[in-house]
């Protein structure tokens, strides 16, 4: 449910942006060797002994839409985290970003867990949001993690999957291009019901927009969002020559200004789209570990995955109140349901002093 909120004047919700040190333990990059020389990927960690949760994140998002989770996770269970930057996403530099195919990404996180811990990796669960699902689940049917002893996929069903994507397209356009601030991308981001947690929407719309070296706004051009969304309208009965004469003043103000724009150019990146979703019911339900599948809503399920839940090839859950960024807006839930569900199937304990 999103919540309207209604100010006395002078009294503004903070959308300033959160420092990733806040949630995460450690940050470092890890060099990748390939045929066209190193890959270099961004990783952010937690905990010190357990089983390793590997967590992917969503298209256009980065491993600090993980943040949040991060944090309860850890003082729910016995667990060490890794979030890592998917390729051409966060802080993550790779030779070939324009490869995004399902194939590509997964052997990317097969050779991540190989650097870190070399041929005897620690148990490892591996946790995937829509497109990091998909990933996860191709991940884990080509067997890249030796060690695999969970899959959790998030709010990526295939049926639901491939009927959206007719409409993914219009939902880019529709997004602005461009923001004044951070800030700005943070109350876009939250207002919008993008991210239904301002708290988490604060620490991860870093992981997806960047500043622009230069503007890339033009008078009357790009869709693109201002302070305006913070401060009052002004009054509109202006005369036209004081509105012209504002306007060519913004334009100047914009170009003197960094903006902020989305790292990551979503709507090029459709030809890999089919390749993620199609068939991910069929891959999820042969993946041979204990699963679990948490969704937004219990009408997102296809008639594969209906059928092997009633046979009971994994575990579901139902988070109501969610957007589609479900580990972000009720990261507590996401977090009960995958510690209660670790701990059922004996690859960790709650920690003590923990009431469940």
């Amino acid at each position: 449910m999103l919540v309207h909120f209604y100010f006395r004047p002078g009294r503004k919700r903070d959308f300033s942006p959160l420092a990733w040190s806040q949630y995460f333990e450690t940050m470092e990059d890890v060099e990748v060797e390939n045929e066209n020389g190193k890959d270099i990927f961004r990783i952010y960690c937690s905990g010190s002994h357990g089983p390793v949760l590997l967590l992917l994140h969503g298209g256009g998002h980065s491993a600090l839409s993980w943040a949040v989770f991060t944090a309860v996770i850890c003082s729910r269970i016995n667990c060490r985290v890794v979030a890592m930057d998917l390729r051409a996403h966060g802080d993550t530099k790779v030779k070939n970003p324009e490869d995004l195919s399902a194939d590509t990404m997964a052997k990317d996180i097969g050779k991540v867990v190989e650097v870190l811990y070399g041929e005897t990796p620690p148990p490892i669960m591996i946790i995937g949001h829509s497109m990091g699902g998909a990933v996860a689940v191709h991940t884990a049917v080509a067997s890249h993690i030796p060690s695999l002893i969970g899959l959790c996929v998030i709010d990526v069903v295939e049926g639901t999957a491939m009927d959206a994507l007719n409409s993914m397209q219009n939902f880019l356009r529709s997004r602005p291009k461009t923001f004044k601030s951070l800030e700005n991308a943070i109350e876009w981001s939250v207002k919008s019901g993008q991210i239904r947690n301002i708290e988490s929407a604060r620490v991860s719309m870093g992981g997806q927009v960047k500043k622009c070296e230069e503007s890339t706004s033009s008078p009357g051009g790009s869709n693109s969002i201002d302070e305006g969304i913070i401060e009052e309208e002004e009054e509109e009965d202006v005369e036209e020559e004081s509105n012209k004469k504002r306007m060519k003043e913004d334009d100047q103000e914009i170009k003197k200004e960094s903006i902020f724009t989305w790292r990551v150019q979503l709507s090029k990146t459709e030809k890999y789209w089919d390749g993620w979703f199609r068939g991910l019911s069929a891959l999820f339900l042969t993946c041979p570990v204990p699963k679990l599948l948490l969704l937004a809503g219990v009408d997102r399920l296809d008639k594969e995955l209906t059928i092997g839940q009633m046979q009971g090839k994994f575990q579901m859950q139902v988070l109501p109140q969610c957007g589609h960024a479900v580990h972000e807006d009720a990261p507590e839930k996401v977090a009960d349901a995958l510690a209660t569900f670790m701990v059922r199937h004996k690859f960790t304990e709650f920690k003590e002093g923990y009431l469940c």
